[in-house]
């Protein structure tokens, strides 16, 4: 937090602690809520708000109902997030996966048009489930 210029609470650090120990999902409001003794909704909020500004989370965008937040690379700051992968959406399990190995082709816009993001959401069997899936059979 010290590196992003937040200020250091029990709370943040027990919000971030919950991406840094599976780094490659994406947690909904609702999974890290479920995951808080004791919150206030405005606080998590505000939170969540402080970190994505920051360059320490960012919003996965998966095709779910859901919003949810992943883990910022190391070089993602405030003026810049460097997070351009796709998020897979597993149909089984429901969990969000970061594809930070996975390429995002380039777009070639029309005329006066100017990308500033772009959110890639594949949905599938994700490795986890598919081994389950195959011991099955």
């Amino acid at each position: 937090m010290q590196r992003h210029h937040l200020r250091h609470t029990s709370f943040r650090e027990q919000v971030l602690l919950m991406f840094l120990e599976n780094p490659k999902i994406a947690l909904s409001q609702s999974n890290i809520e479920s995951s808080l003794e004791a919150f206030d909704r405005i606080t998590l909020y505000r939170t969540m708000k402080s970190f994505v500004s920051a360059g320490v989370l960012h919003k996965a965008i998966d095709g779910g109902e859901e919003l949810k937040y992943a883990l910022c690379h190391e070089d993602c700051n405030p003026s810049q997030h460097n997070d351009d992968h796709p998020h897979f959406l597993c149909q089984k399990c429901g969990s969000t996966y970061c594809l930070d190995d996975v390429h995002i082709p380039s777009f070639q816009l029309p005329d006066n048009y100017k990308l500033l993001d772009i959110q890639l959401a594949i949905s599938g069997i994700c490795d986890r489930c598919n081994v389950h899936l195959t011991c099955n059979l």
